[in-house]
């Protein structure tokens, strides 16, 4: 084995091949191997492992149980109440002796029991679209990660060539100073490159471990056990900010939330003035163990006893549900507001990201070309290593070229190629928060998926 453990998608259905790569990372992982898996199968497993997307779930059941609760009010609720009596009962105690007994109770008409199931109904619906919100932000963030680690991972193979062509630098200044050809400060200029050098490596691979560990509490898998792989992420759309925006699930959910709270409030104001019907009926089994009931009627009380009715309440006068409206208000009045507030700073950022997403497009194009420079400039270096500079020997004609000639520009050529690959990453990344901004962020998901 060579220590790497290539997993790919397969046309298959996604039921079946994404546990089989999740079961093969794993295995890769205990085994202490690295496994290549692919964008996909990360934005995937993050979906459905991150701590976000759980507690999304979460309010999603909550809600469910929420509107379930609100309609069950209608449905009749039975409760069942035994007792054996301890002591004997001594005198009349005002309430027929039972030994068990049930009681039948629903609600038979409400308006304000309607405003709260309405209220239900919009909650879920914001737990609904909070979940899609949760998962968007979360294949956003393993997206991000994922091309960052894989460009850090690119940018590290290609600073361990840079420190080769440092070393043989420092070498070669070295044997020039000694021979008297440069002065000191060339060869510590030299040395003071290849430290740079090795201290851009310091910081790319502090920022791999940090992305590794990113990416595993996102996807929980073991940290490190994740290495990307560059063709598995498709081409991200050149978005501009006149892209038509679509709501954003969070504002959707903060916009339902809202109308829940209304509906809540309503709900808490009817309560004050309109009455409420209920259904009761109950039963009671009455004994005369330990106790002389029947001295203190005309008749022997019956075991079997039965009653049912209409229970309709009537509001007068209530200060608790009083304050309890105004309440209910002040929270719909605050959940309005932060749902236009959050379209708000939607807004903003569209602005944001689309004036940043030019400035980025236009660095990215600066660096293309001064990497294409110090391509050029390299090929000439080592043209006229080989082939001389073409001017002779006679007087005024430029030196030769020397050795370390080469060193520096390949030392600068890598460089510039590893600016290009910063800016094409923070180009990259600004495009897909523009594209989350925008609400269109699942046509992203969808050509990852099927790619």
């Amino acid at each position: 084995m060579n220590g790497r453990v290539q997993v790919r998608m397969m046309d298959k259905p996604r039921r079946t091949w994404r546990p089989m790569l999740t079961s093969i990372a794993f295995a890769a992982a205990a085994a202490g191997l690295q496994a290549q898996v692919s964008l996909s199968t990360v934005v995937d497993l993050a979906q459905r492992n991150s701590a976000q997307f759980r507690m999304a779930q979460a309010d999603l059941n909550k809600a469910r149980a929420a509107l379930s609760e609100s309609k069950d009010a209608v449905f009749p609720s039975v409760l069942l109440n035994t007792g054996l009596p301890t002591f004997p009962e001594v005198g009349f105690t005002g309430t027929p002796p039972s030994i068990w007994g049930a009681t039948v109770q629903s609600l038979v008409f409400g308006v304000p029991q309607k405003r709260y199931i309405n209220a239900a109904r919009f909650g879920l619906q914001a737990a609904t679209a909070n979940l899609r919100d949760a998962q968007e932000q979360v294949a956003l963030d393993a997206s991000t990660a994922y091309i960052e680690l894989d460009t850090v991972n690119r940018e590290l193979d290609v600073t361990k060539q840079q420190a080769d062509f440092a070393d043989r630098l420092v070498v070669i200044e070295q044997e020039r100073a000694e021979a008297g050809v440069d002065p000191l400060s060339e060869m510590l200029q030299a040395r003071l490159t290849a430290a740079q050098v090795k201290l851009k490596q310091v910081h790319l691979r502090a920022r791999a471990a940090t992305l590794g560990a990113q990416l595993a509490a996102l996807t929980g898998l073991p940290v490190g056990s994740i290495t990307p792989d560059h063709g598995s992420i498709p081409e991200i759309p050149q978005v501009k900010g006149d892209l038509p925006a679509r709501m954003l699930a969070g504002t959707g959910s903060a916009k339902a939330l809202a109308l829940s709270k209304q509906q809540v409030a309503k709900g808490d104001q009817e309560i004050n003035y309109l009455p409420q019907l209920s259904f009761i009926a109950q039963y009671n089994r009455n004994t005369t163990l330990l106790n002389d009931v029947n001295s203190f009627f005309a008749k022997p009380l019956p075991a079997n006893n039965f009653s049912s009715g209409i229970s309709i309440q009537v509001p007068i006068f209530d200060m608790g549900h009083r304050a309890k409206a105004r309440e209910s208000a002040a929270d719909a009045l605050r959940a309005t507001v932060e749902a236009e507030q959050a379209q708000s700073q939607n807004d903003i950022r569209i602005a944001e990201l689309t004036g940043t997403l030019r400035e980025l497009d236009a660095l990215a194009e600066i660096a293309s070309l001064k990497q294409q420079i110090a391509d050029a400039q390299l090929r000439t270096v080592m043209a006229q290593l080989e082939l001389g500079n073409g001017a002779g020997i006679s007087p005024g004609a430029p030196a030769q070229l020397s050795p370390k000639a080469e060193q520096l520009a390949r030392i600068d050529e890598h460089q510039k190629f590893q600016d290009s690959l910063d800016a094409q990453l923070d180009l990259s990344k600004t495009r897909l928060g523009l594209l989350r901004a925008l609400g269109h962020m699942q046509d992203w998901l969808n050509e990852l998926h099927g790619k």
